[in-house]
């Protein structure tokens, strides 16, 4: 394959014969000359590196339903236990932009290698520290308190792990291929999902319940770490190649501070975070949510229903890649509006089809599960065009966390609690409301960009 040069206007390939970086900036590398590097090596690092983190996501995320309420928290009735799981779940997210924060200082003084190294070893520390950790039968309260510190560390190292190929790879796109490169980056989240509850189907079909209590669930978090290991040095090898540092280094791919990005980018961050609201509101409310939902107030086999989400995240495969061709033709903005109008009309049949027995469920699993894809296919970086260069590589990291957050962290404890005190009717509140968000952000957006 030829070697990646940037193909956006005004930009030579002067690249790929060696050309020294921008003067003030140091290049990090192997020392003997740049690396070639091609368009396909940088997609397969970056579907490597998200698939891993998000195959570490689901793994915890499953476990919060079929494991945690009866292992941590069984002084609770089932209900509350999940909860009060869901309540940890969500400690990651809020970690997530502090955690991006400090690694970003730590890339500043240290580089990227030694950034993403200590991100993702503290990611399978702590993955691996939630395998082995003691159950409340053991410790009591300690061990609640030591899974909310892990779930912490997992949610520091995730906002660490952002190594800027998504951002590097759409910034180097044709200007007709953007949507297409954009996409590639969230092909992660059904792969990782896909992986994560395969392996707790399997586990629940070929184990005792009493066994994976015990040590069954445990396996997974084992897998999460060695993953983490291979991802570890497949994103290394392209983070100390010359090229990648040249890449980068004329792109402007570096971080700054979070003051300096919140007081002259503040505006951007919001809108960004806002604008994927449709998106990550909906991503757990066909993977985690309903998943509880079904532990809780169904008589159907566990192993069964995760089969169907696992053939709904092979539809929201198809449905990311898909993303990437209409984005293309008819505009990244455009897409994602469409998608959160389509959620928003999602949203009144939600509740009718999650009580609507096996057949109900699944058209809501497989259905969701398909939007999910087209409209998350886009979803990340978005409105970043806002950010001028400087500001890209941060703005980028920040508006993800912050789209987490607003979107998607607490969507599991309030759609579980809301529904199961007063109704299903609640999701569809939910789903409609991240949908709003979305079309308002992209509208004030748009109004922003005819002003200035």
């Amino acid at each position: 394959m030829s070697s990646f040069t940037p193909s956006v206007a005004g930009h030579s390939s002067s690249l790929s014969q060696g050309t020294p970086p921008s003067p003030g900036r140091q290049t990090q590398g192997t020392g003997h000359g740049p690396e070639r590097i091609a368009p396909g090596e940088i997609a397969v690092g970056v579907v490597i590196g998200r698939a891993s983190e998000y195959f570490d996501f689901f793994v915890y995320g499953i476990a919060s339903v079929l494991v945690f309420p009866s292992v941590f928290f069984p002084m609770a009735a089932k209900l509350d236990g999940t909860l009060l799981a869901f309540v940890v779940f969500s400690f990651a997210f809020i970690a997530r932009p502090i955690g991006s924060a400090a690694f970003m200082h730590i890339q500043r003084r240290f580089g990227r290698e030694t950034k993403l190294t200590a991100a993702l070893f503290l990611l399978g520390i702590s993955t691996a520290g939630i395998a082995f950790l003691p159950t409340y039968a053991s410790l009591g309260m300690v061990s609640v308190v030591l899974l909310s510190l892990l779930r912490v560390g997992q949610g520091l190292a995730l906002g660490g792990a952002w190594d800027g190929l998504p951002s590097l790879l759409a910034l180097n796109a044709p200007p007709n291929k953007r949507g297409w490169y954009a996409m590639m980056g969230q092909l992660g989240a059904p792969i990782g999902f896909a992986l994560a509850a395969g392996l707790f189907s399997y586990l629940l079909a070929n184990v005792s319940e009493e066994d994976f209590l015990v040590w069954g669930w445990r396996y997974p978090f084992y897998v999460a770490f060695a993953i983490n290991v291979v991802a570890l040095f497949a994103r290394l090898r392209l983070v100390t190649t010359d090229e990648y540092a040249h890449l980068l280094d004329e792109r402007e791919l570096e971080p700054v501070s979070v003051g300096e990005l919140v007081s002259t980018q503040g505006r951007n961050l919001i809108i960004g975070a806002l604008a994927a609201l449709a998106s990550y509101a909906l991503f757990h409310l066909v993977t985690v949510f309903p998943l509880s939902w079904i532990s809780l107030y169904s008589q159907r086999s566990i192993s069964e229903f995760l089969h169907v989400q696992i053939a709904g995240a092979a539809l929201a495969t198809v449905g990311i890649v898909l993303s990437g061709l209409i984005a293309d033709r008819f505009g990244r903005r455009n897409t994602l509006g469409a998608l959160a109008a389509l959620i928003a009309v999602f949203s009144a049949f939600a509740p009718h089809l999650l009580d609507g027995g096996d057949w109900g469920q699944n058209i809501f699993i497989l259905l969701g599960f398909a939007l999910l894809g087209l409209s998350y296919g886009q979803a990340a970086g978005a409105v970043t065009a806002n950010f001028s260069a400087r500001y890209r590589y941060s703005g980028a990291a920040l508006t993800s966390d912050l789209a987490w957050l607003v979107g998607a962290g607490f969507a599991p404890l309030v759609a579980l609690g809301l529904s199961a005190h007063f109704g299903l009717a609640y999701v569809s509140v939910y789903l409609l409301s991240g949908a709003a968000g979305t079309l308002a952000a992209l509208s004030v957006n748009r109004a922003l960009e005819i002003r200035d």
